[in-house]
Parts: structure tokens; sequence; C-alpha cells
């Protein structure tokens, strides 16, 4: 039977502050409704204090629950999860992690934000501090909420799986596994630059010169993963695309596209368009890592489109090594 439970019947309000011992008057970050569903599903709703707005929480709970287990941060693409190109949508997120010992959590938001801090609010998507949310404000929450241990790894799609790496990077000591699939690990490259736009500006209807500044300012060079590949050093690392060529998910038999010849002919070309630009930024992430001797497992597709079929599969084949990191 689905219970709505207000956090403060069992531990008294859970509140953390973006800054350890925040003064009383201090706005903080707090649980403040946990919904549980059954014994593996539960849905948490945390206020941002950085956002001041409240994130809902997806998650799915470890087949065992005896003993503390590890995280992982699912992060959605350009739509933020919100629009039904999610994870548990589109994916068999629930039925792969059923037997699995991991605290599998979605939040849902962040579209087209690129999940980081923006310099300024924007009149379209508001104040946008997603680095701050999911690096500072979330992580206590969830450990306390969950019982869970501390070790953690964050895995991304698309917009995300650029997010994915450069939140690693921002919060070295946060994540001991990433899972980039089908991102473009450049934001401050020509090719990068053009994909960011796309996502923030020509679809989301945001101003970039408010989340980053105006091109040629530091932070755009401060968010690469590339640029900065230096510190994902020490973690393990499942980075993967397709060539954008139709492969085995280009079927009116995919169910996702529910035999509809449109939705099979965007996925083909508009999809094959963005995954080749994706494949062109994770070759030279691949030669970057390389010259650094930073070890890292790439799976370059020989086809395979921007699309959800391939991303199943990706976290499918990731999730070994991430659970031998975080030893789920």
């Amino acid at each position: 039977m689905t219970a709505l439970v207000a956090a403060a019947l069992a531990v008294g309000p859970m509140t953390v502050g973006s800054i350890a011992n925040a003064e009383p008057n201090d706005v903080v970050s707090t649980l403040e409704m946990t919904e549980e569903i059954d014994a593996r599903h539960v849905n948490l709703y945390v206020h941002s204090a950085s956002m001041d707005r409240n994130i809902k929480i997806q998650v799915l709970r470890p087949a065992d629950t005896s003993v503390p287990r590890p995280v992982l941060y699912l992060l959605h693409g350009a739509g933020g999860g919100v629009d039904g190109a999610n994870w548990t949508a589109q994916t068999d997120v629930d039925s792969f992690f059923a037997d699995k010992n991991v605290n599998v959590v979605i939040p849902l938001g962040g579209a087209f934000s690129y999940y980081t801090d923006w310099k300024r609010d924007d009149p379209k998507l508001g104040r946008v501090k997603w680095a701050t949310f999911l690096t500072k404000e979330l992580p206590p929450i969830i450990d306390q909420a969950l019982g869970a241990n501390g070790v953690n790894a964050i895995a991304g799609v698309s917009m995300s799986g650029s997010s994915a790496l450069a939140l690693a990077q921002e919060a070295p000591d946060l994540y001991r596994a990433v899972g980039a699939y089908s991102g473009c690990a450049e934001t401050s490259t020509p090719i990068g630059r053009q994909l960011v736009k796309l996502v923030v500006e020509t679809r989301g209807g945001g101003k970039t010169a408010n989340m980053w500044g105006p091109t040629g300012d530091p932070a755009w060079s401060a968010a690469d993963p590339y640029v900065n590949a230096e510190k994902l050093r020490g973690k393990f690392l499942y980075i993967t695309t397709g060539t954008g060529l139709p492969g085995e998910h280009e079927s009116l038999d995919n169910p996702r596209l529910d035999g509809n010849p449109t939705a099979l002919l965007n996925q083909t070309m508009t999809g094959g368009v963005i995954e080749a630009a994706t494949n062109a930024c994770t070759i030279h992430l691949a030669q970057r890592l390389g010259e650094l001797d930073i070890p890292a497992t790439f799976d370059f597709r020989s086809t395979g489109t921007h699309s959800w079929g391939y991303w199943q599969d990706d976290l499918h084949k990731s999730w070994p090594g991430i659970a031998t990191a975080i030893g789920a």
C-alpha cells in the first residue's frame, strides 16, 4: 500500500546546508516527504536550498537492505526526465536492478541545464544550481534517508553523459565510478559549444550566456571534461558512443517506436546526426585520457543512433565494472 510519510515522523526534520555548520538563519536543504510505494520503490521530495524548490527523487532500493549499500545516481538527458524520455519509461532499469545490492537514485528535473551551476538566473529556466544540489545538498540526505554507506557512482545519457564526467571532476571524492553514454565530453570547442547551444537554446529556450557566460568565458573551459581530464584519474570510467549509422534498434520492431515510421525516421536521421557528433567528442576524450595514461573503458559501437535502446545496453554493459568499483 502506498504511504505518504513525512520525514519528521521518523527522524525529525532532515536538513543539510550548502555549507557545513550553517548559521541558524541560513536556508538549508530538507527532505520534505517520503513516499513509500512498496519495499523496492520510494520517492523522496527534497527541497533544494540553492534553487529554492522541491525536487522529486525516484529510488530503487537494494535487493538486500540488511546492511548499508552504495548509491548509483542516474541522470536524464536534455528533458530532465519529466517528458517521458526517462530511465524508468524507456529502459528496463527497474527489473535490471531488482536483484542487485545498490540504491539507484534518479532525480527528476534539470531540463536543458547540463546539471551545472549557472552564473545567473535565466528568464526561461529560472535558478539553476544543479551541481550544488547533486554534489553537496542531496548526497547527505540520500545517505541518511536510505541508510547508504557513502560510496557512490554516477551515470548519464546524452546531455548528462557530459554532466556525469563534469560532476565527477567537480566533486572528485564523491564518485568512484562514472558511466557516460553518448555524451559530448567537450564544452569549450566549436563542436562542444554548438551541441550545448542546441540543447540549452534551441530546445530549452534558455541562454548559454546565463549558464557559462559569453563564448570565451573561462567557465566554458572550467566545465569541460576534456580540458579537465586529469581530474578523472583513479575512477572507473565507462564511456560509450555509436557512429550514428543505423543499427539493431533502428527497426519498427523497437517497442519504443511502437511501429511508427515517422518516429523511426527521426531516430535514424536526427539521432544519427547527434550521435555522429558525440562520437567525435568521445574519440577526442579517448585520445586525451590515453595521453594522460588514465585507464578507461571505451565502447565505440560500429552502429547506433542517439536513442534509448543503446543506452539500456550501455547500462547493462557498464554495470559489472561500476559494481566492482563501488562494492555492489
